[in-house]
């Protein structure tokens, strides 16, 4: 990708704020908001904000 974070773990290529995938843009991220992004980078945080809100969905259950 083409631009910098501070969050942006340089060693392993992982967000340090959200502790997970590098997605610019997705919810949390310091960039949300404030950028444009492709139909496929939406796509992409969509599918990852799916998956947080089943995971959290299965925590609760227990």
């Amino acid at each position: 990708m083409t631009f910098h974070c501070k969050n942006y773990n340089l060693e392993n290529g992982k967000c340090k704020r959200l502790s997970g995938e590098c997605v610019p843009a997705r919810k949390g991220c310091v960039l949300e908001g404030r950028i444009a992004v492709s139909e496929e980078l939406a796509e992409r945080i969509q599918r990852i904000n799916e998956e947080i809100l089943q995971s959290s969905r299965k925590k609760s259950n227990k």
